[in-house]
């Protein structure tokens, strides 16, 4: 029986293995050059096709995951940052904490590191094969507040929901009305439990009230938030300032 490369390239475009199919002749190229048997051959193109995949999924995971930029634990200056610890953050990277679906809060001023631990230990879980969302607390409110009329907020809120964890940032920058806070109070509540919340704030607990503008909801809220969940009131100077870029030479 012969056999051509057309047909076993559309072979393989039907059971979906278009790495495989586009490869295949630079793999046989090899195979022969390195004298593979028929099975090491079968194992190096089905790893390749698996790992391309794996490439595949996690860019796809990273792109849903709106991260505001790429910010790695290796990238973080834990000599300047010194209200917490490197070994804290390292504990948090074999993710038992999101199978857990603990929270994590990175509260104090701005510019000490927050977010970049958020978006660091997020980009870690979706590495891992988890489903990360993450979102400032301004937009948030925003597919809050047009959910009902927007299928585009549907869509997003959805996908939040899917989330196996959720990294909400900013919260406190802006204040909130009373609608949005109970709204926000809903979005906790059906999270609570079931995935892991990351919040960054400027504000202490003290002052979520101011923000929230109700203390009744703030407190719910907080109680949901806090429950499960690890607290990291970081202090110290802005990083942006003592590393700020200027025009003017030396």
């Amino acid at each position: 029986m012969t056999v051509t490369l057309t047909e076993v390239k559309k072979m393989l475009n039907e059971v979906r293995m278009p790495y495989s199919r586009d490869n295949i002749e630079e793999y046989l190229k090899l195979a022969v050059k390195e004298d593979m048997t028929c099975l090491e051959f079968a194992h190096m193109l089905l790893r390749k096709e698996t790992s391309h995949k794996s490439e595949i999924a996690l860019q796809k995971r990273i792109k849903q995951a709106n991260f505001p930029y790429v910010a790695t634990i290796e990238d973080f200056d834990f000599s300047f940052q010194t209200s917490v610890t490197k070994r804290q953050i390292t504990q948090l990277l074999d993710m038992n904490w999101v199978e857990k679906a603990f929270n994590l809060l990175f509260l104090g001023p701005p510019s000490v590191g927050k977010t970049h631990l958020a978006v660091s230990l997020g980009m870690k879980a979706v590495e891992m094969g988890y489903k990360v969302s993450f979102i400032s607390m301004d937009h948030l409110i925003k597919l809050l507040k047009t959910e009902e009329i927007s299928n585009k907020s549907q869509k997003a809120l959805k996908k939040i929901m899917a989330s196996d964890m959720v990294a909400i940032d900013e919260v406190g920058y802006l204040p909130i009305t009373r609608q949005e806070a109970n709204q926000f109070f809903q979005l906790v509540s059906a999270l609570y439990q079931n995935t892991s919340i990351i919040i960054t704030s400027n504000k202490g607990f003290d002052d979520w009230v101011e923000i929230m503008g109700d203390p009744v909801i703030t407190t719910a809220i907080l109680d949901r938030l806090v429950h499960n969940s690890e607290i990291f009131n970081m202090t110290g100077d802005s990083w942006r300032l003592k590393n700020r870029n200027t025009i003017f030479s030396n």
